[in-house]
């Protein structure tokens, strides 16, 4: 028998309704902040993904998929979502336009990771990039999307954890303070920090296996190293924030795992789930270099991401299914092959009209036709029968208080359209 690959799951059943129950609320809260729908290819070149991720991140030195085609090039498929949509505003000059571009996504990445629970080598994120704007308006703006988007899909006691990596002069500052720190401590740090330690030691705060230890707990605060004009930009998205009734705690030790970030980054938990640092709903941040990193003009970006699995975990553990679970308007029902044909034309009008319909295609019983029409919990049931046919008549049930009504059934489609 042929399984699916290690690391990968099928979205059926409850899943599939809470998939597209987020896909709804995605998309509707991306229009009302105005942002526009972007796809991007889930290969690109491999030197894209190297040179925005960075080479001294775990995705690209051990989790990236990498291959050749056949015509030699060097391909990725993509592990993240921001680097594919920068590529796409360079390539299509998209900078040359009067207004800041503000973009959101949904689709599928890919990292050669340990499969676990929220952790998948195909693993799909929703997400955001505004690009062209250094405004700390816009890192409340994008914050606030992220929060009020998993607001909106009843997660509770949310909360932003955010931190400042400051400028370019002020990560420097800090990194020659993080190294002075560790450098007395790197024999009880795990390998991989060891080797962070000499090719790029932020990336040590951002370690799984030592996260919790005493060593990281203690280190330098970015924050104690800011300079002035990244003091006062962080404190101004701070004061954004407040006014925009955003909950948050400053949290020295997020750093976020890719090397494109500087000033705000940020993680979003619910504190209503243990091990919250465990369970990180959704992140991101600013990256002002990476355009330029790309080849574009000097010019600001700032984006986060969701991963969809950790999301739709959370949402069956509050047994939001109950809530969104699926419904039909209508099942039309019917015994001899003559109403048969009566009810593929009723069907068909109803479903060209909007109208969530099915009918008996099993040759079910009328008995296990009412069993079907039961599980599919419809909300009416148009029940044929020759004699009311012949009258120009269907009979139509509400299937919560059990009333019965003969309808003429060149009204049924205004008629069901009404009583919905």
């Amino acid at each position: 028998m042929i399984t699916k690959p290690k690391g990968t799951v099928d979205i059926t059943g409850t899943d599939s309704i809470l998939w597209e129950y987020v896909n709804e609320v995605v998309s509707t809260m991306m229009h009302a902040y105005n942002y526009e729908y972007i796809r991007t290819p889930i290969f690109e070149s491999r030197e894209l993904f190297h040179r925005s991720v960075g080479d001294t991140s775990d995705i690209v030195k051990k989790e990236t998929y990498d291959f050749q085609d056949k015509g030699e090039r060097n391909l990725t498929l993509r592990p993240e979502g921001t680097a594919g949509v920068v590529r796409s505003f360079i390539e299509n000059k998209n900078y040359a336009l009067p207004d800041i571009k503000k973009y959101f996504y949904n689709g599928t990445m890919y990292r050669y990771e340990r499969p676990q629970k929220g952790r998948l080598r195909e693993f799909t994120q929703f997400g955001v990039e505004v690009l062209g704007s250094n405004d700390p308006i816009i890192d409340a703006e994008v914050i606030s999307l992220q929060y009020h988007i998993l607001e909106a899909l009843h997660i509770s006691n949310l909360q932003v954890n955010i931190n400042s990596l400051g400028d370019l002069e002020s990560r420097e500052n800090y990194k020659k303070a993080l190294v002075k720190y560790l450098e007395p401590h790197l024999d009880e740090l795990c390998e991989d920090c060891r080797e962070r330690f000499k090719t790029n030691p932020l990336r040590i705060l951002d370690c799984k296996v030592d996260k919790d230890s005493s060593i990281l707990k203690n280190a330098p605060k970015t924050i104690d190293y800011l300079n002035k004009e990244s003091k006062e930009r962080f404190d101004t998205v701070l004061k954004y924030l407040d006014y925009l009734d955003i909950d948050y705690e400053v949290d020295s030790q997020i750093v976020r795992g890719l090397d494109y970030y500087d000033h705000t980054v940020f993680e979003i938990v619910s504190l209503d789930k243990e091990e919250t640092k465990a369970n990180v709903l959704g992140g991101g941040g600013r990256y002002n270099k990476l355009i330029k990193e790309l080849d574009g003009p000097d010019s600001y970006g700032i984006g986060f991401a969701c991963g969809m699995d950790r999301i739709i975990d959370v949402l069956k553990e509050i047994d939001l299914y109950k809530t969104v679970e699926k419904q039909i308007d209508c099942f039309v029902m019917y015994v001899s092959e003559e109403e048969k044909l009566y009810a593929l034309d009723i069907v068909q009008n109803l479903r060209l009209n909007g109208v969530v319909t099915e009918t008996n295609s099993l040759n079910k019983s009328l008995k296990g036709q009412f069993s079907e029409a039961d599980r599919l919990k419809a909300k009416y049931l148009i029940i044929l029968n020759n004699e009311d046919l012949q009258k120009g008549l269907v009979n139509v049930k509400d299937n919560a208080t059990k009333e019965e009504e003969k309808v003429d059934i060149s009204e049924i489609v205004e008629y069901i359209i009404g009583n919905l």
